[in-house]
């Protein structure tokens, strides 16, 4: 089947808001967007986690990705379609959540850890696949699974990657993060939010800026 497209973005960095309450999505989701981050995603297992997405999506300008996060089973595809949801990310590889969320038009980056399951998550038309825990594979891991996968196909990694460690996951030609704790956790304002956004962007720069 055919791929749902990553858009253009000029950082394909996504912001993992997980914990994140509605009353803080507008500050914090608003400090990122200002920032330059274009893709946002709160965990389904945050506090009342529609209801934010539905501010995020109502906020956010054209061409940022807001969606979800832990997206398990087909009815939640159907719930973050009613709210305006343009991403969803799952921990793990289910076709059929992965076929309808591109039917409704939705960039999907489901979780791999496996040649095996990354291939299934090709297969059922992912956009891109993301690598998790990054941390424990390391760049060398995913590099030698990238290595079978289909060549259209994003690649990102997730799970105890910051700006500390751009660098390593440049020299195999990774571009795409999803970032956590290293930008939001659960009580941080979004003055810090801010800060944190810049400095990681500042690295990406660094590291990435002449690529």
């Amino acid at each position: 089947m055919n791929r749902i497209p990553l858009p253009p973005m000029k950082y394909p960095l996504i912001a993992i808001l997980r914990g994140l309450k509605p009353a803080e999505t507008e500050g914090v989701v608003g400090a990122l967007i200002e920032t330059g981050f274009t893709a946002i995603e709160i965990p389904l297992n945050s506090p009342d986690p529609f209801r934010s997405i539905e501010i995020a999506v109502k906020m956010a300008p054209a061409g940022c990705l807001i969606g979800a996060g832990t997206v398990l089973t087909t009815k939640q595809v159907e719930q973050l379609a009613e709210v305006g949801g343009q991403l969803m990310v799952s921990p793990n590889v289910e076709p059929m959540v992965i076929k309808l969320a591109a039917t409704k038009g939705m960039v999907t980056m489901p979780g791999v850890f496996t040649p095996t399951e990354a291939l299934a998550a090709a297969g059922a038309g992912a956009t891109g696949l993301k690598f998790f825990p990054a941390s424990v594979l390391g760049p060398s891991g995913i590099a030698a699974i990238r290595a079978v996968l289909p060549t259209d196909i994003e690649i990102a990694a997730v799970g105890g990657v910051s700006e500390s460690n751009f660098a390593d996951y440049a020299k195999i030609g990774i571009r795409s993060f999803g970032l956590g704790s290293s930008l939001y956790k659960p009580g941080l304002s979004a003055a810090e939010v801010e800060q944190r956004a810049k400095a990681t962007l500042r690295a990406y720069d660094a590291v990435y800026g002449g690529q």
